[in-house]
């Protein structure tokens, strides 16, 4: 499989689904509540039927893990599958706080690692995409920039956070590590602003699934950075559930 012009067939395909999201959050979306209290939109389920039959078409011999679609989470996963996340963020999209902070996400995972992944913000029409080992782009505005993870600046390192899940558990390493600058947003583009250079580290210890982080965990890797639990070893996906535990996503920042 050609993963650039799979990326490329994709972006139209999230351009699309962030449209639809766009014009449901302009009226007065419903929510309805998952089994674990988290909420889930009329957005979401509208952005999901337009990625899946899309997903079908360009690739329908690789299975699909969409957050969703709950027949999905009891699959045991391949060596090659789609994480999709219609709306990650799905807070922040009903705060209506302007700030624009959610996502569409989808992510082709290999061998337990994210090898691809595109990230649309419908609302800031900021798309990420990258391929590991050939690099992340950010387009917007028709405007195409490579992205790489930076080396933090004199002043010190910034660290982003989730806007809806921080935790004292967050404050605790924070401290540890000497890290006094942080920035709040919500959904994967956390991921995305360590791999642009605008942040240097993003750790989390709340609860988070494979289809919230693997598309934004591919950007960050394409652009230089990496992802570990918090033993160091390697962050790798087709857990069971699909169920996450803590991480920290790394860009340019080293402890010392």
């Amino acid at each position: 499989m050609d993963l650039e012009i799979l990326v490329g067939a994709l972006e139209p395909v999230v351009r699309k689904a962030g449209a639809k999201i766009m014009e449901i959050h302009d009226q007065d979306p419903d929510t309805n509540f998952k089994s674990d209290g988290s909420p889930v939109t009329e957005a979401d389920r509208a952005a999901e039927a337009i990625i899946l039959p899309a997903l079908a078409q360009l690739a329908p011999d690789i299975v699909v893990i969409s957050e969703e679609n709950a027949a999905s989470h009891s699959l045991k996963a391949p060596h090659r599958f789609f994480l999709v996340d219609p709306l990650d963020g799905t807070k922040e999209f009903l705060k209506r706080d302007g700030k624009g902070s959610f996502t569409v996400n989808i992510a082709l995972i290999e061998n337990r690692v994210p090898i691809m992944g595109v990230v649309y913000a419908p609302a800031l029409d900021r798309l990420f995409s990258g391929i590991v080992g050939n690099g992340a782009t950010e387009k917007s505005a028709d405007i195409s920039t490579a992205l790489s993870i930076r080396t933090p600046p004199a002043s010190g390192a910034l660290a982003v956070a989730s806007a809806s899940h921080r935790d004292e558990a967050t404050n605790q390493w924070l401290a540890e590590h000497d890290i006094a600058n942080t920035i709040s947003i919500g959904s994967s583009l956390k991921f995305c602003l360590v791999a642009a250079g605008e942040a240097d580290v993003y750790p989390r210890f709340g609860p988070t699934m494979e289809w919230d982080t693997g598309a934004g965990d591919a950007v960050l890797r394409a652009a230089g950075g990496h992802m570990t639990h918090l033993d160091d070893s390697m962050f790798l996906y087709g857990k069971p559930d699909y169920r996450n535990d803590a991480f920290i996503a790394w860009g340019g920042f080293k402890p010392s």
